[in-house]
């Protein structure tokens, strides 16, 4: 899950505790190329106001005039975009089409006490699956793992899976850090940077980025990974640099990266199973050097190369094979 669904769904409750009727959109399926994924979703109210996306905007105008004339009067719709079934009006630009999953929210305490759920679950650490009767019947939460399908289809009902959302861990501030917060917030990341160093913290001026001022350790030791977080290394100081790869290997984090050359790298994985008490299974799951490799020299072109290895990584996909 993105860092968005969680807005997605903060806003939903904000708006469901001040009284009002929400509409939650979720994405149920995509064909050709759609710019949301299974699981992305939009919330809406009443107002016309709304959070999230469903594709590049034509289908949020869409729906929200829809909403308007009253379409979305049942407790449950699953409606089409693109291709042959959906609104002679409206395309995707992509050529794609998809299919998405509209409930009608009253200000109910079922329905607020299911929000509060869903926000748990994208803050948690163990996923869940919605298991949403098409009907209007009624809802249900059952366990989840990682590896399920967003989005799984019964006879009568859909199961939409629902995580931990993407949280990125910057372990220690240098330059390449700000550049590498910024590009993992358009990425839909949750970021967390964690500096001890006071005047190293008065140098990081990104906007809506929880800062700790704790070492990496500490915090990741805390608790502060999930199967979605991934961590990265950033100083070049193995005071922190280390503590934080010797935490993080024992966490479900999806990604452990630390950045130097090849050689300090090698001696970093010596010093780790030396000194550090980590085993060869534990090193080999750090990316040392970090990043792909794009010959990079800036700060932004290093964080570009970083962000890239992790979301390959997240989409499944082997280095040897871009």
């Amino acid at each position: 899950m993105h860092h968005l669904d969680l807005q997605v769904i903060e806003r939903a409750l904000q708006w469901a505790n001040q009284g009002l009727t929400v509409w939650l959109c979720t994405v149920l399926k995509t064909f050709g190329s759609s710019p949301r994924e299974p699981g992305a979703m939009l919330v809406a109210c009443d107002t016309g106001e709304y959070l999230g996306s469903l594709s590049g905007g034509c289908v949020e105008e869409d729906f929200i005039a829809r909403l308007h004339s009253g379409e979305f009067a049942q407790p449950v719709q699953q409606v089409s975009y693109g291709g042959d079934n959906g609104p002679a009006n409206t395309y995707l630009p992509c050529g794609g089409s998809l299919e998405v999953l509209v409930e009608r929210l009253a200000p109910t305490t079922e329905n607020l006490t299911h929000l509060e759920v869903m926000h748990a679950t994208l803050l948690g650490r163990q996923p869940l699956t919605r298991c949403i009767k098409l009907d209007g019947s009624g809802k249900r939460f059952n366990p989840a793992n990682n590896s399920e399908p967003a989005v799984t289809f019964d006879t009568n009902s859909v199961n939409i899976r629902i995580g931990p959302a993407l949280r990125l861990i910057i372990a220690g501030i240098s330059a390449i850090s700000s550049p590498c917060a910024l590009f993992a917030q358009s990425l839909g990341f949750e970021v967390i940077v964690c500096d001890p160093r006071d005047a190293a913290r008065e140098n990081f001026a990104v906007t809506d980025v929880e800062v700790q001022a704790v070492l990496p350790s500490v915090f990741i030791a805390s608790g502060g990974c999930h199967a979605n977080t991934a961590v990265v290394a950033l100083t070049h100081d193995p005071r922190i640099d280390d503590l934080a790869m010797i935490e993080a290997v024992r966490t479900e984090a999806f990604y452990i990266g630390v950045m130097g050359s090849q050689q300090t790298s090698q001696q970093r994985a010596t010093r780790l199973l030396r000194s550090g008490g980590l085993t060869k299974s534990q090193v080999a799951r750090i990316a040392m050097p970090i990043g792909l490799n794009l010959g990079s020299k800036t700060p932004a072109e290093i964080a570009l190369a970083v962000m890239a290895d992790i979301v390959r990584l997240y989409r499944g996909k082997q280095r040897h094979t871009l």
